[in-house]
C-alpha cells in the first residue's frame, strides 16, 4: 500500500538524519512519494463533496471505465409505476420484449434490438441502435430491461422522444398504433391514451373482465365436457 510505502520512506529519513547521513536524492524521493500519496487518496474526494457523494463519483467512474458493474435495479410492478398503461397493453409489450429476448436473459441486448427495428421494418445503423439503447439505459449496462423497454413508452406518452428518434420509430411500429395521428402527433395520441386508461377504476374494470373471461371459459370447457359425455354414453348404450 501507497500509506505503508511513505511510512517506511518517512521512518528512513529521520533515522538518516539523526545519524546525520541524509541524502538530498533520498529526501526528494520522500517528497515525491508523499505527493504521490496525497494524490492517490484525493483522487476519488472533491473539496465540496461529502463521503457518500464522493463514494457515489468514485462508483459511477469506475462504471464508465468498466471497472465496476452497475447494480441490478430492484424488482418493480410494471402496472403500479406505469399507469397511464393498461394491463393489456402492458402485457401486449411484454409480449413483444420476450419475442425479442431471444438469449432468454430478460434483456435485449444490441443484436436482439437490431433484429427487432428489421423486423418492424426499420432497420438502424450500428450507431443508431447504441443511442437507441442510451436514451433509456439507466444502468448503463449497454441494453433494454423490460422496465427500460417500457420507458420507451412512457417517453413517447410525455412527448420527450424527438421526431427522428429511432425509439420514437419502435413505438410507432409497435402493439401500440399512432399511424393514423403520424409522427408530429403521436404525443396527443399517447396523451389521450394515457388520460383514458389511467384510472383505478378503469385498472379494477380490467381484472375484473379478466376474470370474467376465465369463468367464461371455464364455462364452455364444462359445457364441452358435458356434451363429450352425453355423445358417448348414447353410443356405449
Amino acid at each position: 500500500m501507497a500509506s505503508e510505502e511513505l511510512a517506511q520512506k518517512l521512518q528512513r529519513r529521520l533515522q538518516l538524519e539523526e545519524s546525520g547521513a541524509a541524502v538530498e536524492g533520498e529526501a526528494e524521493a520522500v517528497k515525491g512519494a508523499a505527493a504521490d500519496g496525497e494524490v492517490e487518496e484525493r483522487s476519488c474526494l472533491t473539496a465540496s463533496a461529502g463521503a457518500e457523494l464522493s463514494a457515489k463519483l468514485c462508483r459511477r467512474q469506475d462504471i464508465n471505465e468498466g471497472a465496476a458493474q452497475p447494480r441490478r435495479a430492484a424488482v418493480f410492478n410494471p402496472y403500479t409505476e406505469f399507469k397511464e398503461f393498461s394491463r393489456r397493453q402492458i402485457k401486449d409489450m411484454e409480449r413483444m420484449f420476450r419475442l425479442y429476448d431471444s438469449g432468454r436473459d430478460g434483456y435485449i441486448d444490441l443484436m436482439e434490438l437490431k433484429l427487432m427495428m428489421e423486423k418492424l421494418g426499420a432497420p438502424q445503423t450500428h450507431l443508431g441502435l447504441k443511442n437507441m439503447i442510451k436514451e433509456v439505459d439507466e444502468d448503463f449496462d449497454g441494453k433494454l430491461s423490460f422496465r427500460e423497454f417500457l420507458l420507451i413508452f412512457h417517453k413517447a406518452a410525455a412527448g420527450e422522444l424527438e421526431e427522428d428518434s429511432g425509439l420514437l420509430t419502435l413505438a410507432k411500429l409497435s402493439e401500440i398504433d399512432v399511424s393514423i395521428e403520424g409522427v408530429k402527433g403521436a404525443k396527443n395520441f399517447f396523451e389521450a391514451k394515457a388520460q383514458a386508461l389511467s384510472s383505478a377504476s378503469k385498472f379494477e374494470a380490467e381484472i375484473k373482465a379478466e376474470q370474467d373471461e376465465r369463468k367464461r371459459e371455464e364455462e364452455e370447457r364444462k359445457h364441452r365436457r358435458a356434451a363429450f359425455r352425453e355423445l358417448k354414453s348414447a353410443f356405449t348404450q
